[in-house]
């Protein structure tokens, strides 16, 4: 019998309320415990013991004691219970980074069991995210076996790297009503083997807090008692996991799907905001990394962390799910916000620090400008850059040699006549580092390319009605077409020597629908810029690409890739996803479906907020529908021939989100080269993802990668002035400490850096 409190901190109120409720409850649990000398009680969330002992010190002491004497279990050992699909995978890295160590460091302990009762599914990578930061067992509650069938409630999860550790699904639910617990328990045992010798059943009043009641313990005593049901002990996760890990148990391989599938589209705006910053924070820690090592810029450590919690806790199921009431997402906003800021702050300091180090030398009626690649690969891409001077006379771009490069006038923001203007440039920039142009006086503008045409990547905007709730309660596939968007305008608006845009305009009831189709010269891919004006609801819109591919797809999750048949199914997918001759990438989206080698990626759903079946709308009533207004976002079209590995399709998603940015600099010397790179990997299958500072030693660099292939790999990476060579099996995720003191080894270490 594991007695726990599940927790939202966000749902059906906001995080005020659930800041009060986790200091309610954990005064509850520690009462019970002096009431009952046997009750053992189990907590996940690690977030929440700060949140107790920034406010209550007295209750945190108590807290502490219950911890050391072993009554007080943690499990999880991550930040906040997240979604666990629609975050990014270094997320769920800082989840287990932040939450372990300040379990250690505060407790001197590490949860061993992974657990995220309430979340709606579950990546396939879990298994190795858990055993490379100290977990060797986890816990969950959903898909349950109406959606997802189990050869038993215990068994081994097998990731694809070949990680394995203990799973169990909870029987029945993770919480209970507040008195006697005949009906929890009997609901339990129904679905679970008789065959089983030992089995976890979950109590304690939960989603709001509350915990374990006396009613409840009085109730076990009594049902032991009666002899009616198998012995029932007051015990913990760890305890249970200890007892049956040397069994023989079968494998499950591969994620746990599907449990409401329309919280991978419900609220735009948190999906957005949350893959932004997520993007904004690994490059700012890059660059700030560097800034250290080269430009004497103190690495920002405390105000990294801080950032990243504050996301992570915004990444909480119900939150970033789309699941909780209006109001919480106005804080959610606020929240990712200050994130964001704190994320574009220093990153600003840092490549500020760094330019202002580059030696560029007077050259009369010339602007410099410096371009920064935040990616450890060369990158070539359109980039743009608002100016004041002469752009809106002759002019023509050139690099740090002399030589010319493409250049175009486009639109400006600014709308004041003749006071400024609007660039984009064809940039050739390495890897993680910085290339430094001249805009010159006078030249001439290049011919245009000629384009291929865009005939058969112009998507099919596809109108679903959708009445499921907020959830997606049971459904499977988004299928019920309505209609489409008709067609009323399309126009070349841009055409020069770096690009071309031709704008594609529609409508649909009360909506309308702009896709500007950027062609980039030399370019393997084509960029769409989508703004949609939307008004319908309880209906669902899809842009639709069609590929010459039949029978399965491969969609990316969090550092890794899965493969799934084209059924029509709703599924998540992080940046890509690929079939056939087609891979379409995105910077904001997560819900997709692919049918019959029909690609279709879920742009906006119109349910009404928190709202959960079998409750009906009120026909008369005021609800509040969701993703009503305006969005933008751009979608990536890479057509290739084979397999989508040798196409790119992981870097160019990756440069998708972390695209390059270019700046206005001055003239005067220094010690930086014109143009410069700081870290490097080949460019292989194996992908630098992450280069910062380590926790423990500000003197060593942290870089972590993954397999990105499915495929063993042997790599070389490069970072400042050290490079190693690293063995990476199929799947696998590495992380390396990199010691300034060239003498100093390369060290592997696990997620935490230890």
């Amino acid at each position: 019998m594991i007695g726990n409190a599940h927790i939202d901190p966000v749902w059906l109120w906001q995080w005020q309320e659930g800041y009060q409720e986790v200091r309610a409850t954990f005064s509850s649990a520690l009462d019970r415990m002096d009431e009952y000398p046997d009750f053992v009680f189990t907590s996940n969330q690690i977030m929440f013991f700060r949140w107790v002992e920034e406010h209550d010190p007295e209750l945190f002491e108590r807290v502490r004691a219950r911890i050391a004497d072993g009554r007080w279990q943690v499990v999880g050992g991550w930040w906040i219970e997240p979604d666990c699909n629609i975050p990014g995978g270094e997320s769920f890295v800082r989840q287990a980074l932040y939450g372990q160590r300040y379990l250690h460091d505060t407790f001197g302990i590490t949860a061993t069991t992974g657990a995220n009762f309430d979340s709606f599914g579950h990546n396939a990578t879990i298994p190795q995210l858990l055993q490379k930061s100290g977990m060797d067992s986890y816990v969950f509650l959903r898909p349950g076996p109406h959606e997802r069938s189990l050869p038993g409630p215990l068994f081994r999860w097998e990731s694809p790297d070949g990680s394995r550790v203990l799973a169990y699904r909870i029987p029945h639910e993770y919480g209970s009503p507040g008195g006697d617990l005949g009906h929890q328990v009997d609901k339990s045992l129904a679905q679970l083997p008789p065959e089983e010798e030992e089995l976890m059943v979950f109590y304690g009043v939960g989603n709001h807090g509350g915990g374990p009641t006396r009613a409840n313990l009085a109730s076990i005593g009594r049902l032991n008692a009666s002899g009616s049901l198998p012995r029932l002990q007051l015990s913990s996760p760890r305890a249970f996991f200890d007892d049956v890990n040397g069994r023989e148990l079968p494998v499950v391989a591969g994620e746990l799907l599907h449990h409401s599938p329309g919280c991978y589209s419900a609220h735009a705006g948190i999906k957005h905001w949350n893959r932004r910053t997520e993007n904004l924070l690994q490059c700012a820690e890059k660059w700030c990394a560097i800034a250290d090592a080269v430009a004497a810029q103190p690495y920002p450590a405390e105000q990294l962390r801080d950032a990243w919690k504050l996301l992570l806790f915004n990444q909480f199921h119900d939150t970033i799910a789309g699941t909780s009431i209006k109001p919480a997402y106005d804080d959610a906003r606020d929240q990712i916000g200050f994130s964001a800021t704190v994320g574009s702050l220093l990153l600003n300091r840092a490549v500020q620090a760094i330019a202002r180090s580059i030696d560029i030398e007077l050259q009369s009626d010339s602007q410099p400008l410096v371009v920064f690649n935040p990616l450890p690969w060369p990158v070539r891409a359109g980039v743009e850059l608002e100016f004041a001077g002469f752009p809106n006379t002759e002019s023509s771009l050139v690099d740090e040699n002399g030589e010319p490069v493409a250049v175009q006038r486009t639109r400006s923001y600014a709308t004041v006549a003749g006071s400024r203007g609007r660039l984009v440039l064809s940039a050739e920039l390495p890897p993680l580092g910085y290339r430094t142009y001249r805009l010159v006086r006078g030249g001439r503008e290049r011919a245009s390319p000629e384009w291929p045409e865009l005939a058969g990547l112009l998507a099919r905007a596809v109108v679903v009605n959708d009445g499921s709730d907020t959830w997606g309660h049971r459904v499977r596939a988004y299928d019920d077409v309505a209609g489409e968007f008709e067609r009323t305008s399309v126009r070349v608006v841009e055409d020069g020597p770096v690009r071309r845009i031709t704008r594609v305009e529609s409508s649909y009831g009360s909506s309308s629908l702009v896709e500007e189709y950027v062609q980039l010269a030399g370019a393997s891919h084509v960029d769409v810029r989508v703004t949609v004006d939307w008004r319908e609801r309880l209906q669902l819109l899809k842009l639709r690409w069609q590929t010459d591919g039949r029978g399965e797809a491969t969609y990316e999750i969090p550092y890794g890739h899965v493969v799934r048949p084209d059924d029509g199914a709703e599924n998540p997918a992080q940046s890509w996803v690929s079939c056939g001759g087609l891979a379409v990438a995105t910077n904001a989206k997560v819900g997709h479906d692919v049918e019959g080698g029909s690609i279709g990626v879920t742009v906006l759903r119109s349910p009404v907020y928190a709202w959960h079946e079998p409750k009906e709308l009120d026909p008369e009533g005021s609800s509040d529908f969701m993703d009503q207004g305006r969005h933008e976002f751009t979608v990536r079209l890479v057509p290739h021939e084979g397999d989508w590995r040798e196409a790119g399709v992981v870097r160019l998603a990756a440069e998708l989100n972390q695209p390059p940015w270019a700046m206005l600099e001055s003239f005067h010397p220094g010690p930086l080269p014109r143009v410069a790179s700081f870290a490097a990997d080949a460019g292989d299958d194996v992908v630098v993802t992450v280069v910062k500072q380590s926790e423990d030693d500000p003197e060593a660099i942290v870089v972590r990668a993954y397999e990105s292939a499915g495929r063993p790999a042997q790599t070389r990476i490069a970072v400042l002035d050290r490079t190693f060579e690293a063995v990476f099996g199929a799947h696998e995720i590495k992380t390396f400490l990199v010691s300034r003191d060239a003498d100093s080894p390369v060290v592997e270490t696990n997620l935490l850096e230890w």
